[in-house]
């Protein structure tokens, strides 16, 4: 697996600071943000001014460009995004689900919209991911597994994000393996609490379980690998048993007025877990 960290970690910065900062925590590569009002890293209305620029700073600090995140779906934004990593030689963009949760009325359109984004991508040939969020329509396991049987596309792959999960009030550990065959980008982030969920008693007795923690991420210094409650040891031996090779990146929201310093203390001490996580499994 390739250790990554998603530039938005460093929104309040310039690309330099987010492309050095990654480099000297140790990571393998990096994630580009082009996400609006988090980061002015990857801005897609000015992609050709800026690919040089992100191609030297790969080089100068040895960063494999591992992936970009743009949420949109809009059509012209992602054939933006699409246009932009081809030229900057980024494999994979990631987006958000869209819809809302449980609307079955939108889950056509969210369908038709990932699966019209899909063959823009690979025509292109590149790879549009798309994770379960809180919220939207692809949310949880279930309508994950159903997005993966209804999109057929090369193209399309699945980004799973263990927080989101855990959020939906699931395992991660039992999600991932779950769809572990179409994960084609891991976000990866810890979180705090835990989540009601429904279970059934031998009886058929309905009955809730935990219902403490956050339904947000928790402040960005907690959702550092390693200082919340999701099994990530967990999670990777799975993604490393199931052959996962591809990227672990590190998506940290919320840090856009952080000083540097708490920055890139967050950055180190989730690469220092994630390394600990690969070596406790064998994969490193």
């Amino acid at each position: 697996m390739k250790l990554g960290a998603n530039s938005v970690l460093f929104g309040g910065f310039d690309m330099e600071t987010a492309f050095k900062s990654i480099a000297m925590a140790g990571y393998d590569g990096i994630e580009v943000s082009a996400i609006d009002g988090m980061s002015q890293h990857l801005v897609l209305d000015r992609w050709q001014e800026l690919a040089d620029e992100i191609r030297q700073l790969a080089n100068s600090y040895q960063l494999e460009l591992l992936a970009m995140e743009q949420p949109s779906q809009d059509a012209e934004k992602m054939e933006r995004a699409f246009q932009a990593a081809v030229e900057i030689g980024i494999p994979i963009v990631n987006c958000g689900p869209g819809g809302k949760s449980d609307d079955d009325e939108a889950w056509p359109k969210v369908i038709d919209s990932l699966g019209s984004l899909s063959q823009m991508a690979e025509r292109y040939g590149v790879t549009l991911c798309v994770k379960a969020h809180v919220g939207g329509s692809i949310y949880n396991t279930p309508t994950t597994l159903r997005a993966m049987e209804e999109i057929s596309s090369p193209a399309f792959g699945i980004d799973m994000d263990p927080s989101h999960i855990h959020r939906a009030g699931e395992n991660p550990v039992e999600a991932i393996a779950a769809v572990v065959s179409r994960v084609k980008h891991v976000h990866i982030r810890d979180c705090e609490g835990n989540f009601q969920t429904s279970a059934s008693d031998a009886d058929g007795q309905q009955f809730d379980t935990v219902v403490t923690g956050h339904r947000a991420p928790g402040k960005p210094e907690m959702q550092a690998n390693g200082r919340g409650d999701i099994d990530l040891v967990g999670y990777i031996r799975v993604l490393h048993e199931n052959g996962y090779t591809g990227p672990l990146n590190l998506e940290v929201i919320g840090a856009k007025e952080y000083a540097l310093e708490q920055c890139c203390t967050i950055a180190a001490e989730s690469r220092g877990h994630m390394q600990a996580c690969l070596q406790a499994c064998g994969a490193r």
